[in-house]
């Protein structure tokens, strides 16, 4: 049985790589994989634990087909390493932290993917945006104006609220992936 691609997305601050980590082990035990995620980012930049690489090394895995979704954000390029489809056609489930813009792309590609849209409050945002201090009091508003556009441009998506505590919000995305999935 194949397995299902689940693209989790949300704007940057919502706690996404934090709620990975938590519920790592969780669930890898219903048989549902985290994919790391390859990125043109410093390996010294603060954030989710990515395989770093240069630009001109991003380009040339794509080039090889080592990933079975790129995409470029934000001066940054992303991809997930093409070993997913290999566990997908194993029949377990992946999760992957996944771009907002690149979802229709994704969902081409992957037509059973399951969406979970990662929301928080936009106060609980702007001071998590505030004090990680990558980005400029009027930079994070400006993304702040940006996120509230995007949230009704979305269909076919689970929500998940990530403004209360990060415990919950893992036993939630449990909660939702039980009810959506058949996990091990």
């Amino acid at each position: 049985m194949q397995g299902r691609l689940i693209y989790l997305i949300g704007p940057s601050g919502a706690g996404k790589d934090s709620l990975l980590d938590a519920a790592r082990a969780p669930l890898a035990e219903r048989g549902v994989r985290i994919a790391r995620r390859v990125i043109t980012r410093s390996a010294e930049a603060v954030g989710e634990a990515a395989q770093s690489v240069s630009e001109a090394e991003f380009e040339r895995l794509e080039a090889q087909h080592a990933f079975a979704l790129s995409w470029r954000a934000n001066g940054l390029a992303y991809g997930i390493p093409a070993q997913i489809d290999d566990w997908l056609a194993a029949g377990e489930h992946v999760l992957v932290n996944g771009s907002r813009g690149y979802l229709p792309e994704a969902r081409r590609r992957y037509p059973d993917l399951l969406a979970v849209l990662l929301s928080v409050e936009q106060d609980v945002l702007r001071e998590r945006l505030l004090t990680r201090g990558r980005e400029s009091p009027e930079q994070i508003e400006a993304r702040l104006a940006r996120n509230a556009l995007f949230a009704g441009e979305l269909d076919d998506y689970i929500r998940l609220d990530n403004s209360a505590s990060l415990a919950q919000s893992v036993q939630h995305l449990l909660e939702l992936l039980d009810e959506h999935l058949r996990c091990n």
